[in-house]
């Protein structure tokens, strides 16, 4: 009887164990089982250079959503952002998409400035105003290499 005792009670302890360890596996990995309320829009980019899946899209500094995936548009031979937005926020036709970075050498990151339109984007619709990331590299580039030519 005793070492029944003894053996729920390291069963019931290694089960609550392995119950903490797949909560922080889920929490620290932001791995979303449940999916929010979201839709998609997208827009298209000439450079984005630094951005990921899965990167945060802001608005006025407050995360609102993804970035659900990046892919090569073969026909403008442009980068093409797909995005998912809470439903809770209303993005408008005149909305502009800009790729930016947090801090001096920070990850890259979407922020949407809204737009003054009265038509709202609805799913899969398109954000036609995007600003594409700022390359630092090609900057210092370009003023390196014209003090030389003076």
């Amino acid at each position: 009887m005793e070492s029944r005792k003894k053996e729920f009670y390291v069963g019931f302890f290694v089960l609550i164990g392995l119950l903490a360890s797949a909560y922080l596996f889920i929490s620290l990995g932001e791995i979303k089982l449940f999916s929010k309320d979201q839709y998609s829009v997208y827009g298209y980019f000439s450079s984005v250079s630094g951005l990921k899946q899965g990167a945060r899209v802001e608005m006025a500094g407050v995360p609102i959503g993804s970035v659900s995936s990046i892919t090569i548009d073969r026909e403008r031979l442009v980068a093409k952002v797909s995005f998912a937005v809470d439903k809770k926020i209303e993005l408008t036709e005149d909305s502009i998409a800009s790729v930016k970075t947090s801090g001096i050498i920070g990850e890259k990151y979407v922020d949407i400035s809204p737009g003054g339109s009265e038509f709202p984007l609805e799913d899969g619709d398109e954000i036609e105003n995007t600003e594409s990331s700022l390359d630092i590299e090609s900057l210092v580039r370009k003023f390196i290499f014209s003090d030389e030519k003076k």
